[in-house]
């Protein structure tokens, strides 16, 4: 009796082996499909991406960087910058409101943080916090002209 039973056993794992090769022989022919796929999607991607790097440089070389202007940056703001700015240049707030466009009592709330520049405003006071004493004092003297 045991040789009967090593033998069934034997014939069970080799029917097992059998089955179990019939089944993922689809799976593995799937598996290589996809794997094809995948490599030539990649492919295409990298084909594209050069192609969109190519025609943004011919973009670029026909716009040029002046005439493309980055509308979506807006300055922030602080009221600490405003009056710290205002005292290194050593403007009183009138003179400093003339500069930007806006009365001495719009740069006091501004530096009070009582109110902010509306989106004019801030683009002036952008403008203006980037000079330094003798630029100001010059459009200071341009605008009182």
């Amino acid at each position: 009796m045991p040789n009967l039973a090593a033998v069934m056993k034997d014939e069970i794992r080799r029917l097992a082996r059998k089955e179990i090769k019939t089944e993922t022989a689809t799976a593995k022919r799937s598996v290589a499909q996809h794997r094809k796929d995948i490599t030539e999607l990649k492919r295409q991607v990298h084909e594209l991406a050069r192609e969109v790097a190519y025609l943004r440089r011919q973009e670029h070389k026909r716009v040029g960087t002046a005439s493309v202007p980055d509308l979506a940056v807006t300055p922030r703001f602080s009221p600490g910058w405003v009056e710290a700015h205002r005292d290194r240049l050593d403007f009183s707030a009138a003179d400093y409101g003339e500069l930007v466009g806006v009365s001495a009592m719009t740069i006091y709330n501004w530096e009070k943080g009582k109110t902010k520049p509306g989106p004019q405003q801030l683009a002036a006071w952008a403008e203006v916090r980037t000079l330094g004493k003798r630029d100001a004092i010059k459009r200071l003297e341009m605008t009182g002209a």
